[in-house]
């Protein structure tokens, strides 16, 4: 795709604006400052250094050096802020991990919560911020197994210090929302919070993830163990979301006020799946994949039963899923084949081709 058209994406939001992303050096944050670079934004990214080796951030070969950053240190952020005077604001950073929140929960309440309270803090006092997406996750709400999609008006909960962590830092934006971000209160930016499903795609390592466990299970050679099989998870590739926090932002930044909110991105519902049954499809396309349950006892919990009601983001925003899961999951295992067979990296492949297809969907911030 040439340059020229990958600009004009959003209605050229992005072109030559100030964006500043947390948490780019981890696996969404990697995917989306890489497409807000093919647009032309001037990006600059705040976040702690990659923990895995390999991870996707490094691989894109961003060139500068990116200096360590801790949203937990408010002084670091707001000189950040103040230093680069950011339009828009993406903040992804956060401790990510559900099991990682059972061993280290003061961390995950700190990162998650304060560091959130930080970034706020510093959009606050930042006059050149004029858009604001916090991104937090579909595990904010109370979850009491329903069979229907949560929605975003739904009461904020979570079983683990992770979900706890993601439903508390939706509160703390929504109180600096309407205590300094309001009509009247003085600053001029529009602030929104984005919920996503569970995201597949190439270039992801943490620990405790599902995909990351296929890849390296597949490098290794060995039988991947499944801790949760008939776990239920509304599954999308990573550029799904991301998508939507894209047309947040746009949308934040022409001034449209109506959607300084929450908003929910999540998969079709014939795409919310067991884990079993996701990993199934996926060895149609991975062929050498090879798992089996994991019969230890003492797990700790995780949620049987999660999806999300995304109608008010197609209804009141215009966003729609592009790829189904096995689109999903054919893009997710070429990626990891191709850098574990060929050393290649298929991520401008796996965006472009992304585009291309939103494009024959008519969808309007592909054209």
């Amino acid at each position: 795709m040439e340059d020229l058209e990958m600009k004009n994406l959003f209605q050229n939001a992005y072109h030559r604006r100030r964006v500043l992303v947390t948490g780019h050096t981890g696996f969404k944050g990697s995917w989306l400052s890489f497409w807000l670079s093919q647009m032309g934004a001037d990006v600059y990214g705040y976040s702690l250094a990659p923990e895995t080796r390999p991870n996707h951030f490094s691989l894109l070969n961003p060139g500068d050096e990116t200096p360590e950053t801790d949203i937990r240190d408010i002084r670091q952020v707001i000189d950040c802020f103040q230093s680069f005077q950011p339009e828009i604001v993406f903040h992804l950073a956060a401790q990510s991990l559900v099991r990682r929140s059972y061993r280290e929960p003061l961390d995950t309440f700190a990162a998650n919560v304060m560091g959130t309270a930080n970034i706020l803090e510093a959009c606050r006092l930042t006059k050149s911020v004029r858009a604001v997406v916090i991104v937090t996750s579909d595990k904010c709400y109370q979850n009491n197994e329903w069979e229907w999609g949560y929605r975003e008006s739904d009461p904020m909960g979570g079983h683990d210090p992770y979900s706890a962590s993601k439903g508390c830092a939706e509160l703390v934006t929504a109180a600096f929302r309407n205590s300094f971000f309001s009509t009247g209160t003085g600053h001029p930016a529009l602030m929104a919070t984005a919920r996503a499903g569970n995201v597949i795609g190439g270039g992801d390592w943490a620990e405790d993830r599902l995909i990351p466990d296929v890849a390296r299970a597949f490098n290794k050679k060995e039988t991947m163990k499944i801790r949760n099989p008939h776990g239920l998870r509304p599954w999308q590739h990573v550029l799904e979301p991301l998508s939507g926090y894209l047309m947040l932002g746009q949308r934040l930044i022409e001034g449209d006020r109506g959607l300084a909110d929450a908003w929910n991105f999540g998969p079709s519902e014939e795409d919310t799946l067991p884990v079993i049954t996701l990993l199934k499809r996926l060895k149609t396309h991975w062929s050498d994949l090879d798992f089996d349950v994991d019969q230890q006892p003492d797990q700790p919990h995780e949620a049987g039963l999660l999806r999300l009601d995304s109608s008010k983001a197609r209804r009141k925003l215009g966003w729609q899923p592009v790829w189904n899961c096995d689109q999903a999951l054919e893009r997710t295992a070429a990626w990891y084949q191709a850098f574990y067979n060929q050393a290649t990296i298929l991520t401008g492949a796996d965006l472009a081709a992304y585009i291309e297809s939103a494009r024959s969907k008519g969808l309007p911030w592909a054209q």
